[in-house]
């Protein structure tokens, strides 16, 4: 994300669970929303809750993305339904304010990326988008699930003791 050369990037997870078709809302409210060249949109499956593709799950895997729900917002991210979709549209200049000042790899590294970008106020739209589960997933639901709480908590106490900063973003010359 720090070496592109677009206005816009897109990030997606390579599984193809969310459509490409879907770029153009993520888009248009992208642009909407943006303000001073920054602005990020983020795919959501809240609206999914309630369908087949949630309620079928199993309880545990339900049960287990609730709890995370729950954490991340007593963490601090609020606003934001679904943090965990892969696909986001950032524009270029919110992606050199974030990620650069981003230390967290893993599973919740897109959380520390919202997070970052509200603390910077930059704007951040939830779309909703098409979605499907995909065989095959790399996440092991009671490891990835303790491994991800653990991380989030590293997250807030280094934000909150200052062993993490954010830099602020830089003014352009006029």
């Amino acid at each position: 994300m720090q070496y592109t050369r677009g206005k816009y990037l897109l990030m997606v997870d390579a599984d193809g669970a969310t459509r490409f078709s879907d770029l153009d809302p993520l888009l248009e409210k992208l642009e909407k929303a943006e303000k001073n060249g920054l602005g990020v949109a983020v795919g959501s499956r809240a609206h999914l809750v309630k369908t087949d593709a949630v309620v079928k799950r199993s309880f545990i895997r339900n049960f287990l993305m609730y709890s995370f729900h729950k954490v991340v917002y007593v963490l601090g991210i609020r606003g934001i339904d679904d943090t965990q979709c892969g696909f986001k549209l950032f524009t270029r200049t919110a992606a050199q304010a974030i990620f650069p000042n981003m230390h967290v790899e893993g599973w919740v590294f897109d959380i520390e990326a919202l997070m970052i970008a509200q603390r910077l106020g930059i704007p951040i739209v939830e779309v909703p988008v098409a979605w499907q589960e995909i065989d095959g997933s790399k996440v092991s639901l009671m490891r990835d699930s303790i491994q991800m709480a653990i991380d989030l908590l590293i997250i807030r106490c280094n934000y909150i003791f200052g062993i993490w900063t954010i830099q602020p973003l830089k003014k352009k010359d006029s």
